[in-house]
């Protein structure tokens, strides 16, 4: 058994590389600091282990780690629980050797695409899956910019589409955050799916196919986000000012049901409408 050594090295040689020793009391020393943040025998005090143990852990050598370990890092480090909870993920025991099986695209219950078709008036709503594939939605979903039912089914996934589809540039006019957002997203989507086939061909395309990507990938950056304001620009309709709100579907291990709505009274509300109507007739 083994951990999953590339992306703890990267994730806890990155957050310590952020912290400002200033900032946290601790002095210059003898030697002058020749890198940027914390040496790790200042993270390893900070969490209560020993600096060889830390150094195995960074180097993914370490053959069990604890939660309590996990949790002393996490306070030394000044993790948020995103990554707190990233972290733990990722120093779980993996088997070593092999290739994964290739995942089969998880299928969405009748009943849930049936609650989909019941938001269609005034609700854009979507179901995804592990990566961030786009499993499901309804009409007005597709009323937002993209013809999902028009994509290569495997195309229909959030990343791909934000770097690799010019489209999302155009329909999203903050388009940037979505980017930060969607890379901090899937990197959370490595530490609860580390074996997943589906997450890695994704992320490696990416990594091969997008500048944009690949800069913000090496940020470390890990945010799960379950609630927000999302901005699409509509060619009919204008900007669209939309709240998401994101539930885990118990019954459906991976699948997330991802809602949008709209201020009473709004604009978009008004606009949503007008829509719907002509979803209704598509």
């Amino acid at each position: 058994m083994g951990h999953s050594e590339p992306e703890i090295k990267g994730f806890l040689k990155a957050h310590r590389a952020a912290l400002d020793p200033a900032e946290l009391g601790l002095p210059e020393g003898v030697v002058r600091r020749r890198v940027r943040g914390l040496r790790r025998e200042e993270v390893a005090q900070r969490a209560g282990i020993s600096v060889d143990y830390y150094t195995r852990i960074e180097q993914g050598r370490a053959p069990a780690i604890s939660d309590s370990v996990v949790d002393g890092l996490a306070r030394a480090l000044r993790l948020t629980p995103s990554e707190h909870t990233y972290l733990r993920n990722i120093t779980l025991p993996r088997r070593r050797g092999g290739v994964p099986d290739p995942d089969p695209r998880p299928r969405v219950r009748p009943e849930i695409q049936q609650l989909l078709d019941a938001m269609d008036g005034s609700v854009p709503a979507y179901v995804y899956g592990p990566a961030m594939d786009i499993l499901a939605w309804n009409r007005l979903g597709t009323r937002l910019g993209i013809d999902y039912a028009a994509i290569p089914e495997e195309r229909r996934n959030g990343p791909l589409l934000v770097f690799l589809d010019p489209r999302l540039r155009e329909i999203h006019p903050n388009w940037d955050e979505v980017a930060d957002d969607t890379v901090a997203g899937l990197r959370a989507e490595v530490g609860r799916h580390p074996g997943s086939s589906r997450v890695c061909r994704v992320t490696h395309e990416l990594l091969e196919g997008s500048e944009e990507f690949r800069r913000r990938w090496e940020a470390q950056a890990v945010q799960e986000r379950t609630r927000g304001v999302k901005r699409f620009r509509h060619p009919e309709a204008g900007e669209l000012v939309l709240r998401f709100e994101a539930f885990v579907l118990p019954a459906d291990p991976g699948q997330t049901l991802c809602t949008y709505t709209a201020d009473e009274g709004s604009a978009t509300a008004e606009a949503l409408k007008a829509l719907s109507g002509a979803a209704a007739v598509v």
